[in-house]
């Protein structure tokens, strides 16, 4: 590190919130004074209330009740492309073994 260019690194820094709640940090100045900490803001606390004016979590609600209940019928990819090979598969043996009645029919009526 370059000497002279860091600011100081207090290990002991005071946070304290208007509540009364403080605690220690560290920071690069000695003293924190702030409006809200986890004593007392809403989310921490439990106070919290939504309001909800474009009715956005009924509507999230309603897209996840209908996710779950086509959910069940829904593949995913890996299912998909396992039955696409097993089709496909099946496909090949029956053209070959239409090629190889094919062959056996043109080798029979060349030896007649």
């Amino acid at each position: 590190m370059k000497k002279d260019i860091h600011p100081k690194y207090y290990k002991d820094c005071t946070v304290t919130c208007v509540c009364g709640n403080s605690f220690l940090t560290g920071a690069t100045v000695k003293e924190i004074k702030v409006e809200l900490c986890s004593k007392c803001h809403p989310f921490y606390t439990g106070k919290q209330k939504l309001v909800d004016t474009a009715r956005r979590v009924e509507k999230f609600s309603a897209k996840l009740a209908a996710k779950e209940k086509i959910s069940p019928k829904v593949k995913g990819k890996k299912i998909k492309k396992a039955a696409r090979a097993e089709q496909k598969a099946k496909k090949e043996v029956v053209v070959k073994t239409k090629d190889i009645k094919k062959i056996a029919q043109v080798t029979l009526t060349k030896k007649k």
